[in-house]
């Protein structure tokens, strides 16, 4: 605005002689109120800078960005946990369960959940169903078994697993002379990747043959921080006195079992995760030591998994003696669709609902091979 004024001024001062005189008295009047209007609206654009904002303009520059709220802390419904509990045990207390022990961080499967494994390794069509049909037929199949135990326990919500042999027992000493093959990394990806497509979880499995936990555990830790992934052990492949795998059964002391479940404690608290799910099998007494031993925490859940095979009724008496007659915390239970039909004249598997009806504690922990 002050260069268009400067400009009038100029072309006023050019006027023919005559027509200055005549309007001189008007044009120094027109030039001061120009200036004056030129002047005033400078100070009014400066003036804007500073001055005061309306209300609720003044109210939204000077509100602080909004915080947003940490979560509160999961809670554990312990309420519920005790009902789960109790159901599992036909709400009757006795043969010392249920185990006391402190409740689990938020998070815990068990018992909210009941756990339904399908076992093996992919490279062996013998060591389970994992490896014996193909990827989409195995799923089919272990979904067509987890809807059989939800309609046999409808009040126990059951989450789907793959349950994958990631150190197996050899009967050659192999690299190291350890008895034990460790899987590609390869191999426990596509268990990973095959669980997702169901929203399942996975259990590595660790046959140590001559080598030990502390050996084999920590080469799995990059997949044991995974939420989703969970841990077990096999006594039977654990060589001891130097002996073969497969020539008898092994054994783990529970300072093997601690071992396993401290270094799982480690992991939840670094990490914070969800408690993990330790698995331990076992069909017979000597297959675990000292179990009253055996540490609880907030971080681990135990599953003592009676992982024999037979005709019902020496499933069940084996599950009496390994596992109810020594509580650890919870109990599992393993299904063969082939070794468990092949002694006359019992030709098939026991069903959920024999399994449920049959044992104490009712098993939250189910795999099938």
């Amino acid at each position: 605005m002050l260069n268009k004024t400067r400009t009038d001024i100029f072309s006023i001062m050019t006027l023919p002689a005559w027509s200055k005189r005549k309007n001189f008295t008007i044009n120094i009047w027109l030039l001061c109120g120009l200036l004056l209007f030129g002047c005033n609206t400078s100070n009014g654009q400066k003036k804007n800078k500073t001055a005061p904002l309306p209300a609720a303009a003044k109210k939204d520059s000077a509100a602080a960005p909004e915080m947003v709220k940490p979560a509160p802390p999961a809670v554990l419904d312990t309420a519920l946990y005790n009902k789960m509990v109790m159901h599992l045990l036909n709400d009757t207390a006795k043969h010392g369960w249920p185990v006391k022990a402190d409740y689990p961080l938020p998070g815990a499967i068990l018992p909210f959940n009941r756990v339904v494994a399908y076992y093996g390794n992919f490279y062996s069509t013998h060591m389970g169903v994992l490896g014996e049909y193909p990827p989409d037929e195995m799923l089919k199949r272990l979904m067509a078994e987890v809807e059989k135990w939800r309609k046999a326990d409808p009040q126990t919500p059951v989450i789907p697993a793959i349950h994958y042999i990631a150190v197996t027992a050899q009967g050659s000493p192999g690299k190291g002379g350890k008895y034990r093959l460790r899987m590609p990394f390869t191999q426990i990806d596509k268990a990973i990747e095959l669980a997702k497509k169901i929203d399942a979880v996975v259990f590595l499995d660790v046959q140590v043959g001559q080598s030990t936990l502390q050996q084999e555990i920590p080469l799995l830790e990059k997949y044991l921080i995974m939420p989703q992934v969970h841990l077990a052990i096999d006594p039977e492949f654990s060589m001891k006195t130097g002996r073969k795998p497969g020539t008898i059964i092994g054994t783990f002391d529970a300072a093997d079992i601690n071992y396993a479940s401290d270094y799982l404690v480690g992991l939840v608290k670094k990490y914070n995760l969800p408690p993990k799910i330790l698995c331990v099998h076992r069909f017979t007494m000597g297959m675990v030591t000292n179990y009253k031993r055996i540490k609880l925490h907030r971080e681990t859940q135990i599953v003592m998994d009676m992982d024999g095979w037979g005709f019902p009724a020496k499933k069940v008496n084996s599950y009496r003696i390994a596992v109810m007659n020594e509580p650890v915390q919870f109990t599992g239970f393993k299904l063969f669709y082939k070794n468990d039909i092949i002694t006359p004249p019992w030709k098939k598997m026991m069903t959920p609902d024999e399994v449920l009806s049959k044992l104490y504690p009712k098993p939250v922990y189910i795999q099938y091979q």
